[in-house]
Parts: structure tokens; sequence; C-alpha cells
């Protein structure tokens, strides 16, 4: 198990190296070219697990023939998410991720599936793995080094898995504790969460995207999602300029410098906008400012909550439009095909023009190659043997030892 030590600058960004964007440019500029706009959209489109198999059988993953030829051939989805309703083990993963990457690479051209999870404090959508404390408590440790290495477990137990996409750290600043997310936060400071945030990027890209101990990271939720005012989720939030930027700001842009190599978007609003159509939050502020060269994927189905919930579209197509224009690169959707459909109406009509497409979809593609999807998109040997080791669940231990918080009960409370 790798073993890692963080210094104790505030500027501790250098240990992961930036995504090489220039590597696979003219790999992608070739598959660019070779692909319809269908093909483009549908890389830009990521559904749920539940949409492609039968859900009423429980004791195992069936997929639905229908609705699995309708996303893997007709849309050629770019990211399919989440579990079933039960933990599968590792040989279950194993073949839900071959059926859906031999129906991807029945397409021409062939792109591999990106396979998305939440694994926050181990991957417990798998049987056998290694669980942790949650962000709570370890940021009751206040050790960036324990912190890592949890995250290198949990990669490592994640791609053992076959998946190579995990979504987290969350960075949100947890300073609603009505807030029903709460214990998926570090902590209401801003330096704390930087700092483990930081930690945990490290120790789940740090090999490399195409290590077998490394999975893509993704950054969240961006931004100010944890300080709803009425406590209640997906709920808006009234956030000072100046304490955006002192406090909600600063952990993602020490995420983006640390190397993440993706971001999902607030579900709610800010003073009013929605986070996922403000440009001036994905383009300006994260594109402009922070320089993040990643991908950016939106909340559980929450382009089309533009207009169904926010009310700043008129209609589901015109929340796509928002949304893409604003900076967003993927959606989950997740139980539909909408998002692809509406996307293509757009562009077709000189809505939004297809070189927009074409960016967003040249980040899915090279995201693709720099974690070795395109050389094998299957479970790794390799990566299988790091699941379950005695090691993880010493560090597991350890881990509980350490964010053990002692609470006095006063008289007078």
């Amino acid at each position: 198990m790798k073993m890692h030590t963080i210094g104790l600058s505030f500027l501790l960004l250098a240990a992961v190296p930036a995504m090489a964007a220039d590597s696979n440019d003219a790999a992608v500029e070739d598959l660019l070219q070779k692909m319809t706009l269908e093909q483009k959209v549908g890389q830009m489109t990521q559904v749920n697990l539940g949409v492609v198999i039968d859900r009423d059988i429980k004791e195992k993953v069936v997929f639905d023939p229908a609705r699995f030829s309708e996303a893997m051939s007709r849309y050629q989805v770019g990211s399919i998410l989440n579990s079933t309703s039960r933990a599968l083990t590792v040989e279950e993963w194993h073949e839900v991720i071959r059926t859906i990457q031999d129906a991807a690479l029945q397409n021409d051209p062939p792109v591999p599936v990106l396979y998305g999870i939440d694994a926050i404090h181990g991957v417990t959508y798998t049987k056998g793995s290694t669980l942790f404390p949650h962000n709570i408590g370890l940021a009751a440790a206040r050790n960036p080094a324990l912190v890592e290495q949890i995250a290198d477990v949990t990669a490592m137990e994640t791609r053992a898995s076959g998946i190579r996409w995990n979504f987290d750290p969350v960075l949100d600043l947890g300073r609603n504790p009505l807030w029903s997310r709460f214990p998926e936060t570090f902590g209401e400071d801003s330096y704390i969460t930087t700092r483990l945030g930081v930690a945990a990027i490290q120790g789940y890209e740090g090999d490399g995207l195409d290590a077998l101990t490394a999975v893509a990271s993704c950054m969240k939720h961006y931004v100010g999602y944890s300080v709803p005012e009425n406590g209640k989720d997906r709920t808006p939030a009234y956030i000072p300029d100046v304490v955006l930027w002192q406090h909600h700001l600063p952990p993602f842009e020490a995420a983006v410098k640390a190397g993440a190599s993706t971001i999902m978007i607030n579900s709610a609003s800010i003073n009013g906008m929605p986070a996922h159509a403000s440009k001036y939050l994905l383009t300006d502020v994260l594109r402009g400012r922070f320089g993040f060269k990643g991908l950016v994927v939106s909340d559980w189905e929450d382009v089309i909550r533009l207009h169904t919930r926010h009310r700043v579209a008129e209609s589901p197509r015109e929340a796509v439009r928002l949304a893409v224009e604003a900076g967003l690169d993927m959606s989950m959707v997740p139980h539909d095909f909408s998002f692809a459909d509406h996307l293509v109406d757009l562009v077709r009509k000189g809505d939004i023009p297809e070189e927009r497409v074409d960016r967003s979809v040249a980040i899915i593609l090279r995201l693709k190659m720099e974690l070795g999807l395109f050389e094998n998109p299957y479970a790794e040997p390799g990566a299988v043997a790091n699941f379950g080791l005695p090691a993880y669940r010493e560090l597991a231990l350890d881990a509980a030892r350490e964010s053990m918080t002692l609470l006095k009960n006063h008289d007078d409370v």
C-alpha cells in the first residue's frame, strides 16, 4: 500500500501532475473527425445503471435488451453511473463493466464508456471493500497524510472493481449543520477543507490516471451547496461575494491546481442564480480564473431542473441550452436520453454551434485516454490484486481511532 507524506505548507499543490492536456490531442482530433453529431452528444450524456438493467430482478444484474441497446447503440452514451439496490461483488462489477464495454466497442468508431461511482468513505458499492470514517471524522483527525492514504486505498479498490471515476472529494464547507449531507464535508473551515481535499486528490490521482492504483477524482459540489438557507438539500444559498471568495472558492481553486480531473456542479442556486446556468461560475471563474482544463459534469437530474425547479428555462430544451452555454461538458441526466435529443436539435437548428460540442467531447475523450480506457476498458488483473488487503483494515482502524472526538456536557446546557 502506498504511504505518502505531505508537507505543512499551505501551497501544497505540486505533488499531483497536471493533466497532460496536449499528449493525446492528435488522437482526440482524429476521433472527433470520425464521429457524427449524435455520437458526440452521446459522449456528453450520462445515464444511471438502472436505465439499462431489469430492476425487478434483485438477486443479480440482468441487462434489459431493448433499453441497453437504446443506450449503447442508438445514443452511444459516454458514461454510466451508480449501482443497483445492493452492493455488488468484485466479480459482479467485472461482469457489468465487461457487458457495457463489449457493447460500446461494437460502435464505429469504438469509444469505451467511463463508469462513475460515489466512493466517498471507501467503496461502499462493492462487497468486501474497506470502509473508513466519513469526511467529518477525518477532519477531526486533522491528518492530511491519513486522508491521502485512505484515498490511496479507495482508489485501488475502486479500480479493482473495474471502475475508474470516483465522485469525490467533497469540498463543500459544513457551515449549516441542518444540511442532510453534512457528514460528507471536512467541516466548516476553508483551510482544513483545502488541505484535506488536496490530500484526497493526491491519493486518488497521484500515480497518474493510467496507473492501476489511480482513479479520476471529482471535486464537488461547485460551489456553495452545503450552506442552504433552510438546511434542506438542493435549496437556495445566499452567500456574500466576500464570503464566497474568502471561504467557499479557495478549496476548489486549490483542487484545480492539484490536478483534479473532474468537477461536479452544485444542484442549487446561489444568490438567485442556479449554478448549472451560471456562465460566470462555470466559465469565467472555473475555466478563466482558475484555469481548469478537466471535465465539468452536472449533478443528478440538474439540467432539466433549470426548467422544472429553478424556472429559469422556459422548456427542457432551453434548460439544455443554458447549461451547455454556461460551460457544462456532461449531463448526469440520468433517467432518459432527453438531454441528447435536445442538444442534437439545438445544434441542428443553429442555437448551439457544433464547435461548442466538440470542445466538451474533446475533454471527455482525452480523460478516457488518460485513464487507459482505450487500451483496456475492462477490469485489470493487476488492479484486482490490490483489493481487500489486510493492511487496509489496519488503516481503517487507525483512522477510526484518530477521528474519535471527546465531547463534554455542561450542566447548564
